[in-house]
C-alpha cells in the first residue's frame, strides 16, 4: 500500500554565517561602530554603576555600625544576590529577543516580547518572595556563621523578600528598553532610584535607629518606586507600537524556555560566588567582613565594565536580526578593544587607592589591615574582567545561551579546587589573614575569570554563534 504523504517545502530557517567573510575595517567604519557602542554603553554605564555605588554606600553605612552587622550584610547579600542573579535571564533573554525583532522591522512584536517578559518576571517574583521569606533562617544557617551574625543576616534577608518581585520587574523592563536601543531611560530611573534609596537607608539606619533592618526597608521602598516609573514608560511604548499590555501565553512560555539556558549559565556564576562566600566564612568573621568590601568593589568594577557587554548585547541582537553580519563582527572587535582598555584603567585606579579605600568602608582596624593586598589583586584582574564581560555579552546577544550554560560547569570545575585549596592552606598555623584573603580573592578574580575567558574566546573565534534572522 503506497504512502499518501507529500513532501512539503522545507521551512525557512535562520542563517548561519561564515565568520571568514571579512568586513570593511576603515577608519570611518570604526568611528561609526564606536558611535553605536558609546551611544548605548555610556548611559548603560551610569545605570549599571548606580547599583554597586549604592551597595558601596550601604556597605559603608552598615560598616560603621560594627563588624557583626557588616558580616551579616555580607552573608545576606550573598544569598539575596544569588537569588536575584539567577533571575538575570529576565533581562538577558529579553534584550536579544526584543533587539532581533526590532532589527527585523517588527517593532510591535519587539514591544510585545518585552511585555511578556514583564509578566513572567512578576509571576516568578511572587513565588520566590513567598518561598524566600519562609526559608530565610534556613538559608542563613546553611553558612555556619556565628549566632549574632546569622541573626543580623536573617533579619535583613526576610525584609528584603518583599522587594524581590520589584527587582525582577526592573530586570525585565530594563531588558525591554535595552532591546529597543534605549539605555538612557534605565540610567535616569536607576540614578534617581538609588539616590532615594541611599537617603531612605540613612534615615532608617541612623535617625530611626533600625540598624540593618532599616537598610533593607529603605531598599524595598525604593525598588517598588522604580517599578512604578518603568511601568509608565513601558505603557507608552506599548501604546505607540500598538502592542497589547496583557501577556501572550505562547510568548511567556517562549521567554521561559529561552531563558532556561541563561538560568543555568547564571547558576554556575552564582555557585562560584557562594563558594567564595563560604570560603570567607570559613576563614572567620573578620575575613568575611573584609570579603564583603572586596566583593562590593568587584561588583562595582564588574557593573562598570559590563556597560560594554550591554551595548554588545543590544547591537549584536539587532545586527543579527537585520542580517548585518559585518556590523556584528565589528562590534565584537571594538568592544573587546574597549573592554581591555577600560579594565586596565579601572585596575590602575583600584591599585592606587588600595591603601585608602579600606578606611571608607569600615571602622575596624583588623578588617582595614587585611584589605590592601586583596585590592591589589582585584586591580590586577580588571583587564581580564573587561574581556570576559564583553565576550559574555556578545554571545548572550547572539542567543548562544546553551554554550554558556554548559561551559559554566567547566569553569566551576576549575575554580572550586582553587577555593578549597586556599581554605585548607589558610587553616594551617602561622598564616597571615591578609595573605589568606588575597589568595582567596585571586582564586576567584583571576583563576575563575581566566577559565571563563578561555571558554568564551574559543566560542567567539568560531562561526556557530552567528545566527541571523528574527527568532
Amino acid at each position: 500500500m503506497g504512502s499518501s504523504r507529500r513532501e512539503s517545502p522545507a521551512p525557512p530557517r535562520l542563517g548561519v554565517i561564515d565568520i571568514r567573510a571579512t568586513p570593511s575595517d576603515s577608519a570611518a567604519d570604526r568611528r561609526a561602530v564606536d558611535r553605536d557602542i558609546l551611544r548605548l554603553a555610556v548611559p548603560a554605564l551610569g545605570a549599571l554603576i548606580a547599583e554597586p555605588l549604592f551597595l558601596l554606600a550601604d556597605t559603608a553605612m552598615v560598616g560603621h555600625l560594627g563588624a557583626v552587622p557588616l558580616a551579616g550584610l555580607g552573608l545576606a547579600a550573598a544569598i539575596l544576590q544569588t537569588i536575584i542573579g539567577l533571575m538575570v535571564f529576565l533581562a538577558y533573554a529579553t534584550t536579544p529577543a526584543v533587539a532581533r525583532r526590532l532589527g527585523a522591522g517588527d517593532e510591535r512584536g519587539a514591544v510585545a516580547a518585552g511585555i511578556d517578559g514583564l509578566w513572567l518576571a512578576l509571576g516568578i517574583g511572587i513565588v520566590l518572595a513567598v518561598a524566600g521569606w519562609f526559608a530565610s533562617p534556613w538559608l542563613v544557617g546553611a553558612f555556619g556563621a556565628t549566632e549574632d551574625v546569622s541573626a543580623e543576616a536573617s533579619t535583613y534577608l526576610s525584609i528584603s523578600m518583599a522587594g524581590l518581585p520589584a527587582m525582577l520587574l526592573v530586570f525585565a523592563a530594563t531588558g525591554l528598553l535595552r532591546g529597543l536601543q534605549d539605555t538612557r531611560t534605565p540610567l535616569w530611573v536607576a540614578g534617581i532610584g538609588f539616590g532615594v534609596n541611599i537617603v531612605l537607608n540613612c534615615v532608617f539606619i541612623y535617625v530611626a535607629g533600625w540598624g540593618l533592618a532599616g537598610s533593607a526597608t529603605g531598599t524595598v521602598i525604593a525598588q517598588w518606586g522604580m517599578v512604578a516609573v518603568y511601568l509608565a514608560v513601558v505603557w507608552r511604548h506599548a501604546a505607540r507600537a500598538g502592542a497589547s499590555p496583557w501577556p501572550h501565553h505562547a510568548g511567556v512560555l517562549r521567554g521561559a524556555a529561552s531563558g532556561g539556558w541563561l538560568f543555568l549559565r547564571t547558576a554556575s556564576l552564582r555557585v562560584a560566588l557562594l563558594v567564595a562566600t563560604w570560603s570567607a566564612t570559613a576563614l572567620g568573621p573578620d575575613e568575611l567582613a573584609a570579603y564583603q568590601i572586596v566583593i562590593s568593589l568587584y561588583f562595582t568594577l564588574g557593573f562598570a565594565l559590563d556597560a560594554l557587554a550591554i551595548a554588545a548585547q543590544a547591537l549584536v541582537g539587532r545586527g543579527l536580526g537585520a542580517e548585518d553580519v559585518s556590523h556584528v563582527r565589528a562590534v565584537l572587535k571594538r568592544c573587546l578593544q574597549w573592554g581591555l582598555i577600560a579594565g586596565a584603567v579601572a585596575g590602575v585606579v583600584v591599585i592606587a587607592l588600595a591603601w585608602v579605600l579600606p578606611a571608607l568602608f569600615t571602622s575596624s582596624e583588623t578588617v582595614r589591615a587585611m584589605l590592601p593586598p586583596s585590592l591589589v589583586v582585584l586591580g590586577l584582574s580588571a583587564p581580564l574582567g573587561g574581556v570576559v564581560f564583553v565576550l559574555d555579552g556578545v554571545l548572550i546577544g547572539a542567543g548562544d545561551a546553551r554554550y554558556l550554560a554548559w561551559t559554566g560547569l567547566v569553569n566551576l570545575a576549575v575554580y572550586i579546587p582553587l577555593a578549597l585549596g586556599v581554605v585548607q592552606w589558610a587553616n594551617g598555623a602561622g598564616h597571615e589573614a591578609s595573605v589568606a584573603l588575597a589568595l582567596m580573592t585571586a582564586a576567584f578574580v583571576i583563576g575563575y575569570l581566566a577559565a571563563r575567558c578561555v571558554t568564551l574566546a574559543l566560542r567567539a573565534r568560531g562561526a556557530k554563534w552567528m545566527v541571523t534572522g528574527a527568532p
